[in-house]
């Protein structure tokens, strides 16, 4: 089965000549899963995640979706391929939750058409599916960190993409929002197939949310596979440098990972 959204022997780097963030990369994402990119801090996993995003073009190999290459697609009909949330989000407007959600249907729109009832409507269905609807008339910049997000994620979702893909989701979020941008994402596949790609280094978000991974270091792929294939002590070891007891929690139904030491 052809994959949804795959890398083939990507590399890319910020200047010619420079060193490779990504280096000879594959990676295939199939269609229903949540899969996770897995790496320490300055690994590639944001670089890739553009890369696989069409916003950074592959200085080597190549990347497509439903088996047509990126750069054939235009950047209209890219987003209505692929939709993104940022790590962090900024509006130099102070539009409303609404108003962002309706950002996602841009692509669907012509030029210089409004959004019509039609919109407004998958709009708010976006809204209902991650629990924002009563926050639809709120300014953007009053919304806590974990509303913001999740209005952020509902526009993705009304930008009605094969593929969704999302930069830390949880990184500056207090642990209750984590849990439930967390219960969110799981959510959204089980309910409506949502395609993911995440980047996190959070271990145990991966293993909460993901149904595979992909482990990166040093812009190089070290392994990718299901949850329990993949996250293993060694592997830990090797990506992070720490010795972590991982087991599957009964209570929390996935595996949870605890960091015993560093390894010097």
């Amino acid at each position: 089965m052809t994959p949804l959204l795959e890398a083939v022997d990507v590399s890319f780097s910020y200047e010619r000549g420079g060193r490779a963030v990504v280096d000879r990369v594959s990676f295939s994402v199939a269609r229903g899963t949540i899969v996770g990119l897995l790496g320490p801090n300055g690994s590639g996993k944001t670089t890739l995640l553009r890369l696989l995003a069409g916003t950074l073009v592959p200085r080597q190999g190549r990347i497509g979706i439903a088996g047509s290459p990126l750069q054939s697609l235009t950047r209209r009909e890219l987003a209505r391929r692929i939709a993104v949330v940022p790590q962090e989000t900024h509006s130099t407007f102070d539009f409303s939750a609404l108003e962002i959600v309706l950002m996602g249907r841009y692509p669907h729109l012509g030029r210089f058409e409004l959004e019509g009832p039609g919109d407004i409507s998958i709009a708010r269905a976006a809204m209902a599916a991650t629990g924002t609807g009563a926050l639809e008339t709120r300014r953007f910049s009053t919304l806590s960190g974990g509303e913001k997000q999740r209005v952020v994620i509902a526009s993705a979702l009304a930008q009605a993409s094969d593929v969704l893909l999302l930069d830390e989701p949880t990184a500056s979020l207090d642990l209750a929002y984590q849990v439930e941008i967390a219960s969110l994402l799981r959510r959204l596949n089980r309910e409506r197939e949502t395609t993911m790609v995440l980047s996190t280094h959070d271990l145990n978000l991966a293993a909460t949310v993901c149904s595979e991974l992909a482990l990166i270091r040093s812009g190089r792929i070290l392994g990718q596979g299901t949850v329990e294939s993949v996250l293993t002590p060694a592997n830990v070891r090797s990506l992070y440098g720490i010795d972590a007891d991982i087991a599957m929690h009964p209570r929390a139904g996935h595996m949870t990972v605890i960091p015993i030491a560093r390894v010097e």
